[in-house]
């Protein structure tokens, strides 16, 4: 709901030149009621001068008469067709000054660790241009060499739930399209707090795949038990057996 401009100020004409109750005015104004009870009882808004909201056009007569006579009826504001869209007003996220050397920083972050981030995402996220972002892509940038992937957040030129939500957004139009991901695809599309959370995905080496599938005995006796036994004589092919007498009778 819209609240009226100088809510305190308007509180204050309303407590002195109607029967309105202390509720009614809170939920009008945006101000709890015992706030507005102690403008009433002189607690709070000492010095405060009333603002008319029935001479600047943000309440009618007639609305504070239907609120004196029935406890229970809302204020509304007036219709304002000037002030229609003000609060919806679209463009870029106003950056201080003291802050802005460092979007370049942060675009090159996202740009690193998010590159399924659009364009428009990311100039929305950290209040810059697509030319810029464009030429930090493809390296063009005046000042590349000198600039360091910096995380907006830790910038303050953003907030981590914003960051998450279009990285969410992200991951919700490549699941859309059907976009085939990798693992480290998937680990960037999700949220920061969840990325952290996730376990690291056991791999193993190409040169000893398989080998898993190969099971040994539980008992290595078993295994020596089916080896065939070899011996010395076998080894070398040596004759078996014979006397000494037959060693020495001479070989015709």
């Amino acid at each position: 709901m819209a609240k009226p401009l100088m809510a305190k100020a308007t509180a204050v004409w309303l407590v002195d030149n109607t029967t309105i109750s202390f509720k009614q005015i809170g939920d009008f104004v945006g101000m709890h009621e015992l706030e507005v009870q102690g403008i009433a009882d002189g607690d709070a808004a000492a010095g405060v001068k009333g603002f008319d909201p029935i001479a600047n056009n943000q309440l009618t007569q007639e609305e504070i008469d239907a609120a004196q006579d029935s406890p229970l009826h809302k204020l509304k504001l007036k219709f304002n067709p000037s002030a229609a869209g003000e609060e919806k007003r679209r463009g870029p996220r106003y950056t201080p000054l003291s802050k802005r050397q460092d979007r370049p920083n942060s675009i090159l972050w996202l740009v690193k660790f998010h590159p399924e981030l659009s364009d428009g995402q990311i100039a929305k996220l950290v209040g810059t241009t697509k030319p810029t972002i464009q030429s930090i892509r493809e390296r063009t940038h005046w000042n590349i060499s000198n600039m360091q992937p910096i995380d907006p957040v830790a910038l303050g030129l953003c907030k981590q739930s914003e960051l998450d939500m279009i990285v969410q957004k992200a991951a919700a139009k490549k699941a859309a399209e059907g976009g085939v991901m990798s693992d480290d695809e998937r680990r960037k599309l999700v949220s920061t707090e969840q990325s952290l959370e996730m376990d690291a995905a056991p791999r193993i080496p190409t040169a000893i795949e398989g080998l898993e599938t190969f099971s040994l005995s539980d008992d290595p006796e078993d295994e020596k038990d089916d080896e065939p036994i070899v011996d010395a004589d076998s080894f070398f092919n040596l004759p078996k057996g014979g006397s000494d007498e037959e060693e020495d009778e001479p070989r015709p």
